[in-house]
């Protein structure tokens, strides 16, 4: 799904091969959109931080980051031939979810919305964890698929720096968001690797259901990651729909047509229809299945201009096709017997669920009109973003359970998620880490 205004940290950021470890190491690992991508030549050539930036941010995303699909690869390329996008290993994976537009214009401004993993990492390692040892991050080109071979090939290493650095120490991950379906899609694709390198896993805000109104909204118009006055520095909304709609990662987070939902998410459109010169406005409901002749409808005439040449951009049928069988292999995942799984989720902010487009006195005459009108939602419980029903039905047997009242990048901040990831790991600040491990006996409560 984008939060101290210093660089410093508590300790040292890398030890010596000597060092012995005094915990199990933790592998952090981000979600959509919370990773730096940079955009590296082919040739010679510096690499170009694409995302995320705030000086000159709409321009160098058009130029460097929009993308089409390839449906022989099951990639997303970059439009431009001459670069390809590449994620930063600096600090041993952690500069890349840390602080995601690492500038000094951001810290000057105290722009913290792009402050990610930035508090939990000086938690941690005020916790005695150490970077290159302990500490690792996982950040990944989040415009692809979370099955594709790229990103399972990429965390099956990461495991195993951590596993080799740590002398031997089983992994505890700590995913976020859109993070959690990829180490989903590792534990189906690769159980075996998961089970010999993990031991335990913290989800926090996983769509593992999907989020209805935020993804259906953003295959139709696209989304602002950055809201009020910064967002005039940022990458607008509609440069970040035609990113978007070629993303697999984005249509693998679509409702889940399975998922038993307490009310299956809608779309409404109010419609003018005329018949015979005379005009009525109807209100017309999409269901989950019903929702794709939409968006073909609304997309079939979206296109981009880039370096004078036209790109025809209607929805995907087949990233759509490509996601359907992500969806199956999400839903059937088992977690492996020995490995201890921990839900946090948040509550307690309005998440839309159902989004409408026009309204009885401006209703839509065409379709395609959608892509330029910003919706209104009907609103679930949940973190702004994810639905509580959605981050709690991961279909795991779950350690604990615990519902955090915070938004969906707040929770990389809030005190409660640090104190329960302290529990969990068994460690405190400035103390040494215990090697007994006890059975959790009851919830965390609120």
């Amino acid at each position: 799904m984008l939060r101290d205004y210093c660089c410093c940290f508590y300790g040292a950021g890398s030890s010596g091969p000597t060092d012995v470890a005094d915990r199990d190491p933790v592998v952090l690992i981000s979600g959509i959109a919370g990773s730096i991508l940079n955009s590296k030549p082919k040739k010679l050539g510096f690499e170009t931080r694409v995302w995320v930036r705030i000086l000159l941010a709409d321009l160098e995303f058009k130029k460097k980051l929009w993308s089409i699909y390839n449906p022989d690869t099951g990639y997303t390329e970059a439009l431009d031939g001459n670069s390809e996008i590449v994620v930063p290993q600096d600090d041993y994976g952690l500069y890349a979810i840390d602080i995601l537009d690492p500038s000094a214009l951001v810290k000057c401004l105290h722009l913290t919305d792009v402050y990610h993993f930035h508090d939990m990492i000086d938690m941690l390692v005020g916790c005695g964890y150490k970077k290159g040892t302990t500490l690792f991050g996982y950040g990944y080109d989040f415009r692809q698929s979370n099955r594709i071979g790229q990103l399972m090939d990429g965390l099956k290493e990461k495991l195993e720096a951590a596993y080799k650095a740590s002398g031997g120490r089983k992994v505890n991950i700590i995913s976020h968001s859109m993070g959690g379906l990829l180490v989903t899609c590792f534990i189906s694709l690769h159980s075996e690797i998961f089970s010999r390198y993990v031991n335990k896993w913290i989800a926090i805000a996983t769509p593992f259901q999907g989020a209805p109104g935020c993804i259906n909204d953003s295959i139709l118009t696209g989304l602002q990651f950055v809201e009020g006055f910064e967002s005039f520095f940022f990458v607008s909304r509609w440069s970040m729909h035609q990113l978007l709609v070629e993303c697999p990662s984005v249509y693998e987070m679509l409702p889940n047509p399975d998922f038993n939902w307490k009310k299956q998410p809608e779309i409404q459109v109010w419609r003018k229809h005329s018949n015979d010169g005379e005009s009525s406005v109807e209100l017309e409901t999409y269901g989950r299945n019903e929702c794709v002749s939409l968006f073909e409808e609304a997309l079939k005439n979206n296109e981009l201009n880039i370096g004078g040449k036209t790109v025809a951009l209607p929805f995907n049928v087949a990233i759509l096709k490509w996601a359907a069988t992500t969806r199956e292999l999400i839903n059937k995942t088992q977690l492996p017997k020995g490995v201890s799984f921990y839900n946090i989720y948040g509550t307690s902010f309005d998440t839309p669920f159902d989004v409408c487009y026009g309204s009885e006195s401006t209703p839509i005459d065409n379709l395609s009109e959608i892509c330029h009108t910003l919706p209104e939602y009907s609103y679930v419980d949940g973190d702004g973003t994810v639905p509580s029903e959605s981050a709690m039905g991961d279909n795991f047997e779950a350690a604990e359970r615990v519902g955090v009242s915070a938004s969906h990048r707040g929770l990389l901040t809030n005190e409660k998620v640090f104190q329960l990831i302290q529990k969990w790991l068994q460690v405190s600040p400035n103390t040494k880490h215990s090697n007994y491990t006890s059975k959790v006996m009851h919830a965390y409560s609120n």
